[in-house]
């Protein structure tokens, strides 16, 4: 089957159409005639899968689900849908694309998902035991507003079979089954990464606060979380610590708080140096990723000492916040072309 103009066109309203109800889900509203394209009852459904997600995953807060909605609601334009699928040429050959999603954020697997459907492939996921509710739901949604999308979307738990391509995200050890398992097929496989920020010294206090959004949202558990701080020397971290503690909050989650104190503990005995302010633990270290609850920092002495660190690095930063990057509290912020590992999706569907 060959994917046509008419089609896409149909897919993409769908998705703007699901944009409007995660938008209104994500800023946690009432029901309004601006999600009459669903009943207030399929309204409810949704929003009791959002607020019982907790008692599945921890980390997936209610907050957190919401947030996550409203990123993906500010990507579902039509606008942009359009623009954005047709900078790629449309492959010739229909395919039924796997996708192996992570679970470590709410719907962090969407972004694949979204880019195997507008390529006009099929798609069939693979989702995370950490995350195997909310997909669903909103995929019966999908096939509320296009019941043609039925034979595009499916799920699988157990053994993937009738695949011709993978996209796969997992751990670095994850990789290595990806390689024995999918290599044969046209594949985009990837590890862990993190983020860094670069603090020049002239940030205001709202930035530095901003900062701390990008290193503690989702519980610092995304790839697209700050775990490195690079400093200039001389800074006074007594700055950076004062300007996040209206973020204490994070530390009553369980899960978080339970990775705060074994990681405290854990330094105090191996008498080990570290800054604490109750809720988030600072080591000195040159180590980009850091244990959840703690961060590393560093000191720079010159720009060029700064951009090679950056350099050598490269390959497992996702992404860089700071003045000169991108900016601070935009981290979890994505664009519809902000790839994770900086592959083009689309590019490779376009070409498997």
């Amino acid at each position: 089957m060959y994917f046509c103009t008419v089609e896409k066109t149909k897919i993409i309203n769908a998705f703007v159409v699901l944009g409007t109800i995660l938008k209104e889900l994500g800023e946690n509203q009432t029901y309004s005639m601006r999600s009459a394209a669903v009943t207030e009852q399929e309204f409810d459904e949704i929003n009791e899968v959002i607020t019982r997600e907790f008692h599945y995953n921890g980390w997936f807060t209610e907050d957190s689900i919401r947030q996550a909605m409203r990123g993906i609601s500010s990507w579902l334009t039509s606008e942009q849908l359009t623009e954005w699928s047709n900078q790629y040429p449309q492959n010739p050959t229909q395919k039924d694309v796997a996708v192996i999603m992570a679970g470590n954020i709410p719907l962090v697997g969407f972004h694949d998902f979204l880019c195997v459907l507008l390529s006009g492939h099929r798609v069939i996921c693979k989702h995370s035991s950490e995350d195997a509710r909310m997909l669903p739901a909103l995929v019966k949604l999908l096939f509320h507003f296009e019941p043609e999308l039925v034979d595009y979307i499916r799920f699988s738990d157990r053994k993937l079979e009738g695949y011709q391509a993978v996209i796969a995200t997992g751990s670095n050890n994850s990789m290595l089954h990806f390689e024995q398992y999918f290599a044969h097929v046209p594949h985009v496989f990837r590890g862990h990464r993190t983020s860094v920020a670069v603090i020049t010294g002239q940030e205001t206090t709202e930035e530095l606060k901003e900062l701390g959004v990008d290193c503690l949202t989702y519980f610092g558990r995304g790839c697209r979380n700050v775990t490195h701080l690079l400093f200039p020397e001389g800074f006074d971290l007594n700055r950076f610590f004062e300007s996040i503690v209206d973020l204490s909050d994070v530390v009553n989650n369980k899960k978080y708080g339970n990775n705060y104190d074994y990681n405290k503990a854990v330094h105090l005995m191996n008498l080990s140096t570290f800054l604490d302010n109750n809720f988030l633990l600072l080591k000195e270290s040159d180590q980009l990723f850091s244990p959840l609850s703690m961060l590393h920092y560093q000191f720079y002495r010159s720009k060029e000492e700064l951009n090679a660190f950056l350099a050598s690095n490269r390959s497992s930063i996702q992404c860089v916040v700071g003045r000169d990057f991108i900016p601070f509290g935009q981290a979890q912020c994505p664009s519809l072309n902000d790839y994770a590992d900086g592959i083009d999706t689309m590019a490779f569907l376009a070409n498997c």
